[in-house]
């Protein structure tokens, strides 16, 4: 098995950085709150910013972000674990890929096989310190976590710079998250806890939803994770996944589009708490 990093003709990026990219990870304490639909749309919002951006489907048991953005991968992570082809050979375009203007690249998993579900921790690590190692050709980077608290979604989280926690208002959501933010403390605390609010009603609302689990945090773990963003519910992303594209590809002026730029631009700049959001 070998999950080292080559340089590949005619795949993925060719250019190398002095400096590694900011690593972000993508999670949810529980499925369904549209932790997939985030990260594809994030990495469009990256890229339209003009960043190099790579997205990595880190959900080792149910990997769909090629489903969602409609791509048929030649291979996968599941090939590179395997050792039948290296970590660079696995990367596909999108959109034109990375250093297009709304496209990037993406390191696709594989559903169902099984293969990486029951990755052992040691392969899990390695996997993590080559992403850390691919990340160099890249200005972001995103990865697509598994929803859940399992060992092997905090072995990735724990190779990133930050993590975003997507959560919606319901009960088993808010609780969900507020578990997965306990244990990323305990688990890798140089890991920055960020919370993204999806699917709100209203920006009063999402900001509600927020502040009920940042206040959850700073009492019982002593500390408030900063604020992503709030995406309001927008019908077209349930047309933008019926389509296997990006919102920000079929309709950039979309609202869900709009907000989900403001949180990577908030993720650039270094907080949200700041943005006026209106009601």
């Amino acid at each position: 098995m070998n999950f080292g990093s080559r340089k590949s003709e005619g795949k993925g990026v060719q250019r190398s950085r002095v400096t590694p990219a900011s690593v972000i990870a993508v999670a949810s304490g529980k499925g369904g709150v549209g932790k997939t639909w985030l990260s594809t749309t994030l990495a469009a919002c990256f890229a339209k910013m003009g960043r190099r951006t790579l997205l990595v489907d880190g959900d080792l048991g149910l990997a769909n972000v090629d489903v969602q953005l409609g791509i048929a991968p030649e291979t996968d992570l599941a090939a590179v674990i395997a050792g039948w082809v290296e970590l660079e050979d696995a990367v596909c375009k999108v959109n034109g890929g990375a250093g297009s203007e709304i496209g990037f690249d993406v390191l696709p998993g594989r559903s169902g096989s099984g293969a990486l579900a029951g990755l052992p921790a040691e392969e899990a690590s390695r996997l993590a310190a080559s992403l850390t190692a691919l990340a160099l050709q890249y200005d972001t980077v995103l990865v697509d976590l598994g929803a859940g608290i399992e060992d092997n979604v905090m072995r990735l989280a724990r190779a990133c710079d930050r993590c975003v926690i997507v959560a919606n208002d319901e009960p088993t959501s808010m609780t969900d998250a507020y578990a997965f933010i306990k244990v990323l403390r305990g688990y890798a605390p140089s890991v920055q806890p960020w919370i993204a609010i999806n699917m709100a009603d209203t920006r009063v609302a999402g900001r509600r939803t927020y502040e009920a689990l940042a206040r959850a945090s700073q009492t019982f773990l002593g500390f408030r994770p900063p604020l992503a963003g709030i995406v309001l519910r927008d019908l077209k992303v349930r047309e933008a996944i019926r389509q296997q594209k990006t919102i920000v590809s079929i309709d950039p002026q979309a609202q869900a589009a709009l907000d989900a730029q403001q949180i990577a631009e908030a993720l650039v700049r270094g907080g949200a708490e700041g943005i006026a959001q209106s009601a």
